[in-house]
């Protein structure tokens, strides 16, 4: 879900500067027309979010939190459509299956198949982690078009993983953003994000983002591993989230984005 989500979810983390290629895989894709190379940062930017933005798709995924007290995994499939809205179930463990999530804009409802309720998510609940994971539901709730909420800057250039990388620096054009600023590494070839840092508007780092390993679903390349870590938590050692598998789709049934799917 992750917004767009998915917007991709153990695996390695990614060291900045290492030389052993990200794993990578591919799934139905055919060649793709070579565009022209982009000039600028905000070409970049705009490449980034053509490469994993779609008016739909369909992922199952995995969800890894490396507790102080062990790992604990999560399984869920997650329906999305034109960026905005989504739909969560979880499917195991037993503890958490059937719990839901619907993203419709700016509200997000989460129902538990235990009470039997529905709660809005909203205000000061945004702030709180999802299943105790590093992620947050304000996470899932942040425009996923980056153009859209950044200016961008080229900072340099570095070797990540074996992979040529421009150094993005973003800067907030709002101040209600949760991020004021993010740092991000991205593939010269492939155009995806394979390192982010966030950072408060105080400068402080929140949290960080590693890429480990790379698919390419309809000639796009996309996430397939990532570790999340909060950088403010002192226990645990971050969020492993795994995408089982992606399928575009852009015609998903208009019943499953409503809150009546939540108790079905």
């Amino acid at each position: 879900m992750l917004k767009r989500i998915i917007l991709g979810i153990c695996a390695l983390g990614v060291v900045l500067g290492a030389v052993t290629p990200i794993a990578e895989e591919s799934i139905a894709s055919p060649a793709a027309a070579a565009k022209p190379a982009p000039q600028t940062a905000a070409e970049i930017l705009q490449r980034i979010d053509d490469n994993r933005l779609s008016d739909g798709k369909i992922a199952v995924m995995s969800m890894t939190i490396h507790g102080r007290r062990g790992d604990r995994t999560i399984s869920a499939k997650s329906w999305q459509r034109n960026i905005q809205d989504s739909f969560t179930e979880y499917l195991a463990p037993a503890r958490e299956k059937g719990t839901k999530m619907l993203k419709l804009g700016d509200q997000l409802w989460t129902y538990a198949p235990d009470t039997d309720r529905t709660i809005l998510i909203s205000g000061h609940l945004l702030r709180q982690s999802v299943m105790g994971s590093d992620l947050s539901y304000e996470d899932m709730m942040e425009d996923p078009v980056l153009a859209n909420n950044y200016n961008a800057a080229i900072s340099g250039e570095e070797i990540l993983n074996g992979r040529p990388a421009w150094v993005l620096e973003l800067t907030a054009k709002k101040d209600d953003i949760a991020y004021a600023k993010r740092q991000l590494w991205v593939d010269q070839e492939r155009f995806i994000a394979l390192k982010e840092n966030l950072y408060a508007k105080s400068g402080a780092l929140l949290k960080t983002l590693d890429v480990n390993a790379v698919m390419q679903v309809d000639g796009r390349w996309l996430a397939k591993s990532m570790l999340y870590k909060d950088a403010l938590k002192k226990d645990g050692d971050g969020t492993s989230v795994v995408i089982e598998s992606l399928e575009f789709n852009d015609n998903l049934p208009e019943t499953l984005f409503s809150k009546a799917s939540l108790r079905k």
